[in-house]
């Protein structure tokens, strides 16, 4: 196929078609104008994605293609389809397939933070280093209970505040060194803490102010630092594909991860703000925790499950995307 023949054949309708789409009023002639040059972009787009893939020309027409379907097909109503779709699809296809990934990094950052824990508690240099007895009696005592203070304001800090550390976790992916040092300060932290509470006979009051949040929101750190891990895998293993376009591939999804993540991190921020500081009983707490962590399960087997089977990766669709150049393997 001769691409630059071909453009030259098609580049006045294309034209025309981007005229129309910048038209805030049409006349009918040129709404139903829009629509047939918005068939026959489309069609040219397949053709020279399949005969003659040149990552430019397929990038702007496939820019045009979307521009032009968003103006058939107006704002408002699939603008909310897309969002559900993002929702029911998108966020879980990514889920699902960090699910392994999530599991590896689950049982790095437990271990991790077992020795930690367990060095501070047996280690009297280590305690020591936590700081004065004074001060760690004060914490144990009540400064670690008093952190959990109900309400909507703390829910909503502690929600912001980790969904900027998922988001900057994923974000630092590339470099495969964010990832790591994220969650290696958070293991040792909570296995000192631990550890610390331990030491003064503390470790059931530890456990039953974590675990209530701790389950789910620890399950979204585990996913933040798998996504920001297999950005940095694409990198250095792409496969098939071209470096760059694995890593834009994969970054694109896994962001997409991180997105999701913001609604998981919201919902146990609601369970840190008003279910661990309760004065419910501890075990009503933990049940309360364990069922959102079973409803993240659920929601990224189930659904995510089903996405990926169909196809979905929480990639953009193409036309959002780029182009797609072909590869060999």
């Amino acid at each position: 196929m001769d691409l630059d023949a071909y453009q030259a054949v098609h580049a006045a309708s294309w034209q025309r078609l981007d005229d129309l789409t910048r038209i805030r009023r049409r006349t009918g002639a040129e709404a139903d104008e829009l629509v047939r040059l918005y068939q026959a972009a489309a069609t040219d787009l397949s053709t020279i994605r399949s005969a003659a893939p040149d990552p430019e020309t397929v990038a702007q027409l496939s820019q045009l293609v979307a521009r032009a379907r968003a103006a058939v097909a107006g704002t408002h109503e699939p603008s909310w389809r897309e969002v559900v779709r993002f929702v029911v699809v998108t966020v879980p296809a990514a889920f699902y397939r960090l699910r392994w990934w999530t599991v590896a990094v689950m049982v790095a950052f437990v271990a991790v933070a077992l020795v930690a824990g367990v060095w501070v508690a047996t280690d009297p240099d280590a305690l020591a280093a936590m700081g004065t007895p004074a001060a760690r009696q004060e914490y144990v005592d009540d400064a670690f209970a008093s952190y959990y203070d109900p309400g909507v304001g703390f829910a909503a800090t502690v929600w912001t505040h980790n969904a900027l550390l998922a988001a900057i976790c994923v974000g630092t992916g590339v470099t495969g060194v964010g990832p790591v040092y994220f969650l290696w300060s958070n293991a040792v932290a909570i296995g000192n803490i631990g550890g610390m509470m331990s030491a003064h006979g503390a470790l059931d009051v530890f456990l039953t102010l974590i675990a209530p949040h701790g389950l789910l929101e620890l399950t979204a750190v585990f996913v933040a630092g798998a996504a920001g891990l297999k950005v940095f895998w694409a990198w250095v293993a792409p496969g098939p594909r071209t470096r760059g376009r694995a890593l834009s591939q994969e970054a694109r999804a896994l962001f997409t991860a991180a997105i999701g993540l913001v609604g998981v991190l919201g919902l146990s921020g609601l369970v840190e703000g008003f279910v661990t500081g309760s004065g419910l009983w501890w075990w009503v707490k933990i049940v309360i925790g364990a069922l959102a962590l079973a409803a993240f399960w659920t929601y990224t087997i189930v659904l995510g499950g089903r996405a990926v089977r169909a196809g979905e990766t929480g990639d953009l669709t193409d036309d959002r995307a780029g182009y797609a150049l072909a590869t060999a393997g």
